[in-house]
């Protein structure tokens, strides 16, 4: 037992290490968009693809055996072997924040073994903020755990985060505030710290949630589909875009929020 917490913890560390590590060599290029772009996408693409070879060279150098999450990821079977470790690194959420100088992206990075969540990291180097948490423990912002906030009627007081052009595609009743901050791992990250009852993400893939899923669920908070039905994130390590628009939350909380929501036919 004592060698797979000795484990546990190197690959933790690693982690926490190197995403920072990454964060610090993506700040080179933050806000660096050409004047009188309002989206710089050769920046943003030099940039992810620095990044993304940044953490690859990292990971070969200490861990050459582990495998590398790619589109259509096939599942090589249950092992014993270094490869039942699999890393899930997205290098930019919140692009447009990224390329445009606002403080709000970070890069996420999460481990899985034999397709099961280990360990999940948010890293946001503008802020300094790092989300993180093991599976099946608690979760922390730095060093301070983090929760859920505990169910409670909705007032003007709470918030409710959402993805842009929530507004074409609902007409809520929140009685709170309603805000986009362009950011995914974010969003989700403050409402696992309970800054916000819950939020709503679209168009997101397995690579963009491997790592946040960990945070939410240490936090107490669960990813569910619009009807409130289970959702299960491992059925897209295909790489597949998912579709649909997703609720993160508490259990408890599933049916006041998604009663406030009210789809735009």
């Amino acid at each position: 037992m004592d060698d797979v917490v000795q484990g546990i913890e190197e690959l933790t560390g690693f982690a926490k290490q190197v995403i920072q590590e990454t964060g610090n060599a993506a700040l080179s290029y933050y806000g660096k968009a050409k004047p009188g772009e309002r989206f710089d996408e050769e920046l943003v693409t030099e940039a992810e693809l620095h990044l993304t070879e940044f953490f690859h060279d990292r990971l070969d150098d200490r861990f050459p055996e582990h495998q590398l999450f790619a589109n259509q990821q096939e599942d090589s079977g249950y092992s014993h072997e270094d490869k039942r470790y699999l890393w899930v690194f997205d290098p930019l959420d919140g692009v447009a924040n990224f390329q445009g100088g606002i403080p709000l992206w970070g890069m996420s990075l999460a481990l899985l073994e034999n397709a099961w969540p280990v360990f999940g990291v948010f890293y946001m180097p503008a802020t300094g903020d790092l989300f993180h948490a093991n599976a099946g423990e608690a979760a922390y912002w730095g060093k301070q755990k983090i929760y859920a906030a505990p169910p409670s009627e909705i007032n003007d007081e709470s918030v409710l985060l959402t993805y842009a052009r929530f507004n074409h595609h609902y007409r809520p009743s929140f009685a709170g505030k309603i805000r986009s901050f362009g950011c995914t791992s974010a969003h989700m990250c403050y409402v696992a710290a309970g800054r916000a009852e819950a939020a709503i993400i679209a168009r997101e893939t397995f690579q963009d949630l491997a790592a946040v899923r960990v945070i939410i669920e240490a936090a107490g908070l669960e990813i569910c589909k619009m009807d409130g039905s289970k959702f299960f994130l491992n059925e897209y390590m295909n790489g597949k875009k998912i579709e649909e628009h997703l609720l993160v939350l508490s259990s408890e909380s599933r049916t006041r929020i998604h009663d406030c929501l009210i789809p735009i036919d």
